[in-house]
């Protein structure tokens, strides 16, 4: 499809809202946008949760799959074709839904995140850059959208660049590197200040690249962080790690956030204990801590992850996808992905955050 096409599709969600208008800055553990800490002066269950940044993981947004054996196995089931237009267009518009809940934050990744929830191998080919690392149009024109969308709704966007699975496409440390720069120097130019950086996805797994990798993925961090300020916009950036796992001392001391993961965390006492020993982490000096990968539900239960996560003073993000013989109203990260709060795990998510922030139904 071509980029005309593309852009003609999306004009209907290009509202012209001025890039700028939402601001997202950090004071000591909280979060602020423009210039107030989120969900000022709230408490919720005895516990205080002003500054947290409560955010989904929708990193398939600009989705779509470069490899003609692969990208017919995301057909709509209405169409029996995939439709990467489609997709961004039906993710904005339930953009405002989210937004109407409580949800201030979620994250989007240029290359995104398996397809099937989980997967061993992934020979599809989605990323936003090409093996050079240069910019490709076509998915800019789709992050625009969204970028465009959240800046208006006054949203939040923890913006992953790297996927494990993905980064295999570059083909160099160079070409890393190269698509580091683009995506900053693109989101700078477009003055972008709701836009919090995250390197890669669980940068302790499986990637290519060593400068992606835990001993060195700070270079890109601090890369990132001088680079915008140095043009003008800075930008706040991490990166996160697989499920359990702590950040190391390099990142703690070059991140202005810090992200854990909750998948194959068994129950909420050891989400808890996550948030209490990243505090001791040395380098640490008081940045948030924002989970915003976790696959345990439990909505309905006094005590989940989510409550475990905002009780310790840490923001929780939610992570759902399509299970075995599950439909397609089911999961946020599975392609194709209904993005309307349609199933019963999403509604028991949205229902929680929308009595913990107070907003909503």
């Amino acid at each position: 499809m071509s980029l005309s096409r593309t852009a003609m599709l999306l004009a209907l969600v290009l509202s012209g809202a001025q890039a700028g208008q939402t601001v997202v800055a950090i004071r000591g553990e909280d979060f602020l946008i423009n210039g107030k800490p989120t969900l000022e002066g709230r408490t919720w269950r005895k516990h205080d949760v002003e500054g947290l940044l409560p955010n989904s993981r929708m990193v398939q947004g600009i989705f779509d799959d470069l490899n003609p054996e692969t990208a017919r196995q995301w057909a709509y089931p209405d169409t029996g074709t995939w439709d990467a237009e489609r997709n961004t267009r039906e993710f904005v518009a339930a953009m405002k839904a989210w937004r109407e809940h409580g949800l201030l934050a979620f994250t989007l990744n240029l290359q995104g995140g398996s397809p099937q929830g989980y997967s061993k191998n992934q020979p599809w080919h989605n990323s936003a850059f090409d093996e050079s690392g240069v910019l490709r149009e076509a998915y800019l024109v789709r992050l625009k959208a969204i970028l465009d969308e959240a800046d208006r709704l006054g949203m939040a966007v923890i913006l992953g660049y790297f996927y494990f699975g993905q980064d295999e496409h570059l083909k160099d440390e160079a070409a890393v590197i190269h698509a580091t720069d683009a995506a900053t120097d693109w989101i700078v130019k477009r003055g972008y200040r709701h836009v919090l950086v995250e390197i890669n996805n669980e940068c302790d797994v499986r990637y290519d690249h060593a400068i992606l990798k835990p001993e060195r993925v700070h270079e890109l961090i601090d890369r990132v962080k001088r680079r915008s300020a140095e043009a003008g916009v800075p930008l706040l950036a991490s990166t996160s790690y697989g499920g359990g796992s702590l950040p190391g001392p390099k990142v703690v001391k070059a991140a202005d956030f810090l992200l854990l993961h909750g998948n194959g965390v068994k129950g909420p006492e050891a989400i808890r204990s996550m948030v209490e020993r990243t505090r001791k982490m040395e380098g640490y000096r008081g940045q948030p801590i924002v989970f915003n990968e976790d696959d345990h539900f439990d909505f309905e239960m006094e005590n989940n992850h989510f409550t475990a996560a905002t009780a310790a003073g840490a923001s929780w993000g939610y992570f759902d996808f399509r299970m075995k013989d599950e439909g397609f109203a089911e999961g946020f990260q599975s392609v194709p992905v209904d993005w309307s709060i349609s199933s019963e795990r999403k509604k028991g998510f949205f229902r929680l955050l929308a009595e913990m922030s107070g907003e909503g139904k």
